[in-house]
Parts: structure tokens; C-alpha cells; sequence
């Protein structure tokens, strides 16, 4: 069988002719991540960056010299190595004053590098960044996001903010929005947006429905009532302080007492930055998982940082913070004149919402199990396109149509499933991914298309094959693409290409949308119930194909190396040789320090290496 390896790579699709002085994306400017879409031929779209990745980390980083190094993926990525140079959750800050802020907030915001600014808001850095030059920075990378997608400028925007923000912090995110390049149309409430996404307004009854969201950094909740497709904001409450970043402090904060204990010292900021982010992480995992295994090599000198988190541990940290979702609900059940049986419809919004203990409280405030049917990261964002695609003029004519009941996508290498279109999208739906092949010498791939929802092939249902030629070459080298399309009448065509050659091969399979819904709710629970030992196989499966990639090129760029020290390359093999024994010891937290490990060892030679290949153009 020729197998695949999933290359990252992605493409875009492209909207019909429009003037672009009309077209108008709709943002969701959040505290831990931000999205931007538009209503593409009828649709709302989310706008992917080149990489694929829809969710951009409202993070920025700043150099030295004062200037913007990164934003989003890589700002995020660089934060532990340069926590002092980089800006995260903003939002909570755009449009407050100093002397506003409380006692504990004023330290909370100092520990974050803020101060106050010379005009009484808060200023970061020895710059004096205010938060809304940090909105703005990711709003420019929104938007060039949008412009690559659609071919042409995007000068207008609708912009959420939650419900409760205050004039001046609407008016910040305005300036935010204009100092990106935007003319911002409207500064859209974020549970009017979540309300839009979820499609209440088209079922076109009486209700009353309330929209809870719990982001990064922000809370709130409101009350809607809904006549004849209008909205009605009856009473909204929440806490600009309050969030996914307040459980992720909690347990960095417990993994730092724990590491402390352990005879570890937190005097270097790096490890309080490396622990952060692998706190942030955890959380992530316990969600889906009971219990993990956090590793940190190296985190102090020659100390390793080791925990073992139980999703309890975390519960018991979070619980205090959850909770104080709760005294917020009833103030606006109370406010709104109801008890929780006067509501119709609860809804989900925000990341943290996931956390299956927020799920629990919320259902036990109402009564009822809240509907998390729009992924929670994306709701907002897509209201926020709808009502950009109302402005415009653009959604006069989109229409309800029927979505995907179970993930599509493909077998890669290691028998892992990669989706290519989740659960849950509205059909028409195109998307398509760049594989390469995986090892030298390769002639040709075989297509496997699978349905489900498990994290592994086998597990999922198969539904055609076919095969692609293409020249042989080294790993890595060909170039693959696949797209999926689904028709309006739930036909999927799966199309092939070698992008070198332009050789290609299709299939048409019927009934990806026509599923019978016992078959749908199985998969899915069966998702749930094998999530912990599915995560751990994928896994298992992506650390085992790295290691193996690694030890290949290693070998490979020592045999190519003859001026390697004798120490040096000692000291590579038996890097080597530690990740080749947890490989076969199946042993993931040894496989992930061996890889470290590795990756330090050869780093000189890799170095080397690169010099000479640049020398070598140079010449040429």
C-alpha cells in the first residue's frame, strides 16, 4: 500500500466577482483567539491563514527595537522563550483605566508587563503599547487573512464585543479596528452574533433563549427574546475578568507549588513561562481525558519538571472560578424577570465551554442540557459574518441547506484519520489538503476516503479507494493534492492531482449526507467513550512517526558530515540510540525527552549543514 504524510499546506477558495467596495467580513476579536469570515457566493465562510488554521492566537510579540515580530501561531510559539516581549489576552485591558482598576487587578495586569499610560489607560512594555495597538495588530493579520482569500482589499468590517463592554471599550476596539485599515460598519454584541450563528432567527417562533459564554478572558451571559426573526436583548450580565485564562493561571500555579516541592526554583521567568504554557495545554487535554502525563526536559538546568494531572485536580481548581458563572446567571434570570424554566434554549459560547464540568453547571443552573451544536470557538465569528453578509447585502439569498452528519477525510501514515471536513459543515462544502509522500522511492499513494469520528482509520467507516502515480523521489518530495466536494445533493467528489505532473484521478460517492441517525448518534458516542484511548493512540502514532523521521535524517546528515567532532557525534548517537529503545519500549513521556534530546544533539550539525548549503548557492 503507498502511504502519505499529512503535509500542512492548504488552499483557499475564492469568491465570485464583487465589487470589492461592498463586501464587508464580519471578526471576532477574542481574548485567546480571533477569526474573521465572510459571506462567500450565499455562504458564510471562515477564512483559513495559509497554513489552514482558522483560529488565529490573539497574540503579539515586539522586539527589542519596539517593533512587531510576530503575531498570532508564531507570537504564541515564542512566548515561553520571550515572555517578557510578548502580549497576550489584551482584551481584557482595551479601554480600561488604571485607576479604575481594583487592587488585584491593577497586579494582575502588572505581572503582565502593563502600567499606566500617560493618558490614564494602561501601556505595556517601555513602549507604552496600549491594548488597542495589540487588537489592531491582529486585526492586520485578519485582514490580509481575507484579502489572500478573496483577491482583492477588505476595507469594511463588523467587529464583536461582549454584550457588557462599556462605550469605551467599544470605542477602543473602533480605533483598534480603524488603525488595521478598517472602516468598521458595526460594533456587534457577541451574544446577538452566537444567536445569528445558531440559526434561532430563522426558525421564526416565540422564544426566549439564553446565550452563555465563557471565553479566555471574559464572561457573560444574556438573555434574548425572539418574535418573528427579531432579537430583544432582555438582560445581560458578566465579568470582563473572568475566563479560561484564570483556570490555566490556577494550574500553573499548582504545578509551580508542586515543582518548587520538588527542590525545582522558579527564579529564571522562562520556567514560569514554560510551565504556563504547558498548563494551558493540560486544561486543553482534560477535556477530553482523565488523567495525563506533563513533561518539561530540562526546565531547570538539568531538571526535569514531571506531573501527573487528574481531570479532578483540575476540577477542584477550576470550581471556584466556574462557579462564579453561576451568581452571574441568576442576576440576569433575575433581572430578565425569569426563572431558569422561562427559557427556551440555552446555547454555548467560548472555548472554555467545553470543559466538561462547565457543561454540568450549566445544565444544572437551567435544567436543561445547553445546546452545543456550532463549535463554541466559532459561533460568534460566524454571527459575526452573517451580519456583515446583511449589511452588505450578500446573505439576501442564502438559504437553510442540510450539513455533514460525520467528519470526512482521509487515512494518512500510521493509520491515523485526518479530517478534511468536519461534522456538522454546511453542504455545499469544498476542501481540500496537500499530502507528500512519506517514504524515498515512492511510486504512487493509495486515496483511502473514510467517514466517522474516530481519531483512528480502522475505526471509521471506509467508504472508496483509489490509487495515484507519480515519479519516484526522495521523502517529502512529491506533492499531492486532494479535494473534497460536496454537492448540494450530498454527492462527494474526490478529486486527486500530482502538482507536478498534472495527473489525476477522481471518484464520486453517494450518500455522504443521506446517514440513518442511529448510525450518526452511535459514532458519535462512540467517540466519547473511546476519546481517552483514541488521543493516546494518535498520540503515540504522531510521536513514533517524528522519532523515526528524526533518526532517518540524523543518520543521514551524519553519514554526509565528515568534519563531525568525535564528541559531537558520540554524543548523537547515542541520542539515537535512546529514541530507537523508547520506540521500542512504546513508552510515550521517554519518547518525547529522547526526542529533545535528539533535536539538541544534532542541532550543531544541522547548523553546519545549512551554512554549507547557503555557501554552495552563493557560489553557484
Amino acid at each position: 500500500m503507498g502511504e502519505f504524510s499529512f503535509d500542512r499546506s492548504k488552499g483557499t477558495g475564492k469568491s465570485g466577482a464583487v465589487n470589492p467596495e461592498e463586501v464587508i467580513v464580519g471578526i471576532d476579536l477574542g481574548t485567546t483567539n480571533s477569526l474573521v469570515g465572510v459571506v462567500d457566493s450565499g455562504f458564510p465562510v471562515l477564512i483559513p491563514d495559509a497554513e489552514g488554521r482558522r483560529l488565529v492566537p490573539s497574540v503579539a510579540s515586539w522586539n527589542a527595537l519596539g517593533r512587531v515580530a510576530h503575531v498570532g501561531v508564531e507570537a504564541r510559539r515564542g512566548r515561553a522563550a520571550r515572555p517578557d516581549r510578548t502580549v497576550a489576552s489584551a482584551k481584557r485591558w482595551i479601554g480600561r483605566r488604571w485607576a479604575a482598576l481594583s487592587a488585584g487587578e491593577q497586579a494582575r495586569a502588572a505581572a503582565e508587563g502593563w502600567r499606566a499610560g500617560e493618558d490614564g489607560g494602561l501601556a505595556w512594555g517601555p513602549e507604552g503599547i496600549k491594548p488597542q495597538a495589540v487588537a489592531a495588530e491582529i486585526l492586520r493579520v485578519l485582514k490580509t487573512m481575507a484579502e489572500a482569500y478573496l483577491g482583492h482589499g477588505v476595507q469594511r468590517a463588523v467587529i464583536t464585543v461582549p454584550a457588557y463592554f462599556n462605550d469605551a471599550q467599544r470605542q477602543a476596539t473602533r480605533e483598534a479596528g480603524e488603525q488595521a485599515g478598517f472602516s468598521v460598519e458595526r460594533i456587534l454584541a457577541e451574544p446577538t452574533a452566537a444567536a445569528l450563528a445558531y440559526g434561532i432567527d430563522r426558525t421564526r417562533r416565540q422564544g426566549t433563549v439564553a446565550v452563555y459564554d465563557l471565553g479566555g478572558g471574559t464572561f457573560d451571559l444574556s438573555v434574548l427574546d425572539l418574535a418573528e426573526g427579531l432579537f430583544q436583548v432582555r438582560a445581560t450580565c458578566g465579568d470582563t475578568r473572568l475566563g479560561g485564562d484564570d483556570i490555566d493561571a490556577a494550574l500553573a500555579e499548582w504545578m509551580e507549588e508542586a515543582w518548587v516541592r520538588e527542590g525545582g526554583s522558579l527564579a529564571d521567568p522562562l520556567v514560569r513561562a514554560r510551565v504556563a504554557e504547558a498548563a494551558e495545554a493540560a486544561k486543553i487535554r482534560l477535556s477530553t481525558e482523565t488523567e495525563i502525563q506533563v513533561e518539561l526536559p530540562f526546565l531547570d538546568g538539568a531538571r526535569h519538571g514531571a506531573w501527573t494531572i487528574r481531570r479532578a485536580d483540575l476540577e477542584a481548581l477550576a470550581r471556584p472560578i466556574v462557579e462564579r458563572t453561576r451568581g452571574l446567571c441568576r442576576r440576569c434570570l433575575k433581572d430578565a424577570g425569569l426563572g431558569a424554566d422561562g427559557i427556551d434554549r440555552v446555547i454555548l459560547v467560548g472555548g472554555q465551554s467545553r470543559m466538561p464540568m462547565v457543561r454540568a453547571l450549566v445544565e444544572e443552573i437551567f435544567g436543561q442540557a445547553p445546546d452545543g451544536s456550532v463549535n463554541p470557538d466559532e459561533a460568534v465569528a460566524l454571527g459575526a459574518v452573517l451580519q456583515a453578509g446583511m449589511l452588505s447585502g450578500a446573505a439576501e439569498a442564502m438559504v437553510l441547506l442540510d450539513v455533514t452528519p460525520l467528519s470526512l477525510g482521509l487515512e494518512s501514515f500510521g493509520g491515523l484519520m485526518n479530517v478534511i471536513i468536519p461534522r456538522n459543515t454546511t453542504i455545499p462544502a469544498k476542501a481540500g489538503e496537500l499530502f507528500t509522500n512519506a517514504v524515498d522511492g515512492q511510486r504512487a499513494m493509495k486515496i483511502h476516503v473514510l467517514q466517522g469520528e474516530r481519531e483512528l482509520a480502522r475505526d471509521n467507516f471506509s467508504l472508496g479507494t483509489m490509487d495515484l502515480e507519480f515519479a519516484p523521489g526522495p521523502r517529502g518530495t512529491a506533492r499531492v493534492g486532494v479535494q473534497f466536494d460536496i454537492d448540494a445533493d450530498g454527492i462527494l467528489h474526490v478529486l486527486a492531482r500530482d502538482t507536478r505532473s498534472g495527473a489525476e484521478r477522481k471518484i464520486d460517492l453517494a450518500a455522504v449526507v443521506d446517514v440513518e441517525d442511529a448510525v450518526v448518534e452511535k459514532m458519535v458516542a462512540e467517540s466519547v467513550e473511546h476519546a481517552f484511548e483514541d488521543m493516546e493512540a494518535r498520540r503515540w502514532i504522531e510521536a513514533e512517526q517524528k522519532a523515526l523521521r528524526l533518526v532517518a535524517a540524523a543518520r543521514k546528515a551524519l553519514a554526509a558530515d565528515g568534519e563531525t567532532p568525535e564528541e559531537e557525534r558520540r554524543g548523537a548517537v547515542a541520542a539515537l540510540a535512546a529514541v530507537e529503545a523508547a520506540v521500542a519500549a512504546r513508552q510515550l513521556p521517554r519518547l518525547q525527552a529522547a526526542i529533545q534530546a535528539l533535536d539538541r544533539a544534532t542541532q550543531p550539525l544541522a547548523q553546519r549543514l545549512m551554512e554549507r548549503a547557503v555557501a554552495r548557492r552563493l557560489g553557484a
